[in-house]
């Protein structure tokens, strides 16, 4: 071991002293500050050791770009806090072409923003500490088109030699931060407790920088050789990098929320910042977790300090106690009612997958040796699937007699198991055939970093390849568009030298994907973008700031709220309203985009209860006090119908800008799909705190897509903002359709997420009546993400030609039935759907009834066939529960999955009727 380490180490050296001498000689800086001090000694002895020539940068003298200056790599060693004035620094100089190395939990008790910016910057975020020490295992890194690889390195290979995996080392499991981040290690486990950590990233690379998922230099972690060993490999991958002097606007690191926009995160009940909250991050000393469930972060979300009730997340479900000695009825239903859940979601997704893949469908292929070693790989991974759902099951039964008999341990035991189990087995591994709406919001932040059309591309590649269909483009953000606007008073300073928007439509339709273009409205500045562009913290940005009639104002003066980071413009205002017409004219009809997405289609949030109110931009004061006879700003809650009557004026300022802005975006192309984020609250405290009235947006058939910002850090917590939406929608139980013909189509975040929780939450979307998903956000895709996707629902055969819901809603309508087939026929044809005769040969003819009249008016759309394929589904509705009696006293989830499947095609249905036959 130590001669092969002995070697390694010596073609190490070598390669890096030629590197240095054909190269730009790599000027190393290690950063000592108060939190590596007692580790200091450690790190430079190991660095003296190597032979590798550094200088040391005390952390109190960074403060600008300039004082790094004459350096190229900088080496984070084990640093936990930074201040924003250090990270706004740091990422100057990374935007001149610095290369950044970090170790352990770095920036983990620093504030906020300051965790944001460090993750965009090093590509990753510390998320916690293992259980216990593993092995740090290199995985193969393709290295694109990286000009300086490690040793030896071909366009894919590992960066240290696997002899030097099998010592266990104390670490933690890092995130990675988006699309250019990728794993070059993972923990595996090498002693025999339980391993929570397969697959957890240990390192982590993206084109500027390199995380090691463990302490540097610390006595009593990693040895000196795999310290070394991958320090050097590190070092030999930057042996050809010189910075430049070029200035280059700051790419979205930097102390802000990159995921601004309106979206921005909402869930759990409250409102959350989509694009803004930082991702609860656990520090070195965080207890260990219960391992029956993914590793969703459990310390306090630092955003849930903010006074901004749009950048509040609320975290997981609480969980059970694990040290009570007793668990309460209630606890026990929940506890059942959780695991059955997961259960029915888990053989939900094994059942569309195995339809999907039957080999009986596949008679028509031939064989190959690929082939059937992927075969023979499904197999084995559904049969452990299945074996995971029968212990479920038996858990399930057995779990209510532990609780009578007050066993309280064993059932707490078992339930963990349970869980634990179908976690580990959920099926990733095959596509799902089902046509629906796959939708990403690609940011502002990735745009940036993209650089040009080239590394747009990039992204796009990726998209593609993990089946997404819809991109929502960050067109307008805080009052920049993206693109060189002759309506707006700037391009956004980030992308002056080339056109991302045209760039990206391109790319999208070259790809088969729409794209549509991401609009913030009423929203006119960030505090949070201002430090990105070297702006004072208080610009209100370029609209406001040559426009300063056009904002609005609190009920104290304030154009931006307390707490809140961003101005807003008046509704009322007909100036601003011209203007954001003029504006959404240029885009469609410059840009042949697919879709516009109104976000911050709202007024800032207020909670008059607590005596806060916002509106009172010049235009609006003067409208309603010709309109109510007094000015708004000299009435409170307390004079209740005056509060009525103002709060409903604010609220058709929003209604009547959305009419217009569909009216004219419809009048230039008629295709064009018209979609509104919006927040999940109720109606009548959404209308109070935010007047957004978006069911009569939805009900005048003004936009065609609703993407409510269903956010959560758990599945239940998602179906729980996400079902009672859906429900309405749909006319699910026999109730009437309450949104008209609009399509609702819930968002997902990942920021922090993870990739299994991603995956849960959106079968749970499968399970619901809706026509798909939409994640926020591309930067937020993991490497292993990325690889789910394109197995599940990457273009390979039928899902390269599946219709897009909002686009073909008739065709998608026959597609998403012939998937219902396929699980009904796999199911009678294995012996598993129990329905007795005559019943059964009913069920096959009605079935067989709607399948043609829908394929007839996928073929050939006319009322005559919609009125047809209406009712025979109507008539399929009535008679399916009596059909799924049987088989629902077994499989209830089971059922009422397609029964919402039903209903999403009867959503489907009414959607084509407008877009199809009226427009």
């Amino acid at each position: 071991m130590k001669k092969i380490f002995l070697a390694f180490l010596i073609i190490s050296l070598s390669f890096f002293r030629v590197a240095s001498t054909r190269a730009a000689e790599i000027v190393l800086g290690v950063v000592r500050s108060p939190d590596n001090a007692q580790e200091w000694a450690g790190i430079t002895q190991r660095l003296d050791a190597a032979g590798i020539a550094y200088r040391t940068i005390d952390i109190a003298q960074i403060n600008r770009a300039s004082d790094l200056a004459g350096t190229t790599v900088i080496f984070l060693a084990n640093i936990e806090t930074l201040t924003p004035a250090q990270v706004n620094a740091l990422d100057d100089w990374m935007s001149q072409g610095g290369r950044v190395i970090a170790s352990g939990p770095v920036g983990s008790r620093s504030s906020a923003d300051v965790r944001q910016a460090l993750r965009s910057l090093l590509g990753a975020s510390w998320a916690f500490p293992l259980p216990e020490p593993s092995a740090v295992q290199a995985m193969r890194i393709c290295t694109g088109d990286w000009r300086n690889a490690p040793i030896g390195a071909k366009p894919c290979d590992t960066w240290v030699s696997p002899e030097l995996t099998a010592t266990p080392v104390p670490g933690g499991v890092l995130i990675p931060a988006g699309l250019s981040s990728q794993t070059a290690a993972t923990w595996s486990c090498t002693g025999t407790q339980p391993c929570p950590n397969t697959s957890s990233p240990a390192v982590v690379t993206s084109e500027q920088a390199t995380f090691f998922g463990w302490q540097w230099g610390s006595k009593g972690a990693a040895s000196a050789e795999i310290d070394t060993a991958w320090l050097q490999a590190t070092l030999s991958r930057y042996g050809e990098i010189q910075l430049t002097d070029m200035p280059v606007a700051r790419r979205g690191g930097a102390v802000e929320s990159r995921r601004e926009g309106e979206g921005e995160q909402r869930q759990g009940g409250a409102v959350e910042s989509r694009r803004g909250g930082e991702g609860a991050q656990r520090r070195g000393g965080a207890t260990e977790r219960d391992n029956s469930q993914p590793a969703i972060p459990k310390s306090p979300n630092p955003s849930q300090n903010s006074s901004d009730p749009a950048e509040q997340v609320a975290p997981a479900q609480p969980e059970i106690n694990p040290d009570s000695q007793t668990i309460t009825s209630a606890q026990g239903n929940a506890m059942r009612q959780e695991l059955a859940e997961l259960l029915g979601r888990v053989e939900s997704a094994l059942l569309s997958a195995s339809a999907a893949n039957n080999p009986a469908n596949l008679a028509t292929e031939t064989p190959t040796e690929a082939g059937n070693k992927s075969a023979t790989r499904r197999a084995t991974n559904q049969g452990a699937a299945e074996k995971a759902i029968v212990e479920a099951r038996q858990v399930l039964q057995a779990f209510p007699q532990l609780l009578a008999q007050k066993n309280y341990t064993e059932a707490r035991r078992q339930w963990v198991a349970a869980r634990r189990l179908l976690w580990e087995n959920y099926p990733t591994d095959q596509p799902v055939a089902q046509p629906e709406i796959r939708a990403i919001w690609l940011d502002r932040g990735t745009i940036v970093r993209a650089g040009s059309e080239r590394g747009l591309a990039a992204v796009f590649d990726r998209l593609a390849a993990a089946g997404f269909n819809t991109i929502f483009f960050e067109t307008v953000n805080a009052g920049y568009p993206i693109y060189p606007s002759e309506v707006a008073p700037e391009q956004n300073p980030q992308t002056r030298r080339w056109d991302p928007l045209a760039a990206g439509v391109k790319l999208a339709h070259e790809r088969g994907m729409e794209l549509h273009a991401w609009v913030w409205v009423f929203a006119a500045g960030n505090q949070r973008h201002n430090v990105l562009l070297n702006q004072p913290a208080d610009y209100p940005g370029p609209l406001i700031s040559a426009h300063p009639d056009w904002a609005g104002y609190d009920h104290r003066g304030k154009m931006i709220p307390g707490g809140q980071t961003k101005p807003f413009l008046d509704p009322a205002n007909p100036e601003v309203r011209r203007y954001l017409l003029k504006l959404l004219d240029e885009v469609v009809s410059r840009y042949e985009v697919d879709g516009v997405q109104l976000d911050y289609i709202r007024y800032p949030f207020q909670d008059p209860a607590l005596g806060s109110s916002y509106g009172y931009g010049k235009a609006a004061r003067q409208q309603f006090r010709q309109l109510a006879g007094v000015d708004p700003a000299d009435i409170s809650p307390s004079d209740t119908e005056l509060w009525r009557q103002w709060t409903g004026f604010r609220i058709r300022q929003i209604d009547s800008f959305v009419a217009e802005a569909s009216k004219l975006i419809r009048s230039r192309r008629p295709n064009v799909m018209v979609s509104a984020a919006v927040f999940p609250l109720p109606r009548n405290e959404r209308l109070n705190k935010i007047q957004q009235n978006w069911e009569e947006w939805a009900q005048q058939g003004n936009v065609d897509l609703v993407v409510p910002m269903t956010y959560a850090m758990d599945t239940g917590g998602l179906q729980k903002l996400a079902a009672p939406w859906l429900t309405l929608a749909a006319g699910v139980n026999n109730s009437a359709p309450a949104l008209g013909a609009t399509l609702i189509l819930p968002g997902i975040r990942l920021l922090n997420l993870p990739e299994v929780v991603a995956v849960d939450q959106i079968q749970a979307l499968r399970d619901l009546p809706a026509p798909g998903y939409a994640l926020f956000a591309a930067e937020n895709i993991t490497n292993r993400l990325q690889g789910i996707f394109s197995r599940t629902q990457g273009c390979a055969g039928a899902n390269c030609t599946a219709a897009v819901p909002y686009r073909q809603p008739f065709a998608t309508a026959a597609g998403r039935f012939k998937t219902l087939q396929r699980q009904w026929d796999f199911l009678l044809a294995n012996n598993q759907l129990k329905i007795a005769e005559p019943q059964l040969s009913d069920f096959t003819a009605k079935t067989q009834a709607l399948e043609s009249s829908l394929n007839q008016l996928a073929t050939e759309a006319s009322a005559g066939h919609l009125a047809t394929a209406q009712q025979s589904l109507s008539r399929f509705q009535a008679e399916f529960d009596s059909w799924m009696r049987l088989y629902s006293s077994e499989n209830p989830y089971q059922v009422k999955t397609w029964k919402n499947h039903l209903a999403t095609l009867d959503s489907l249905l009414r959607f084509g009727e407008r877009v199809e036959l009226q427009r």
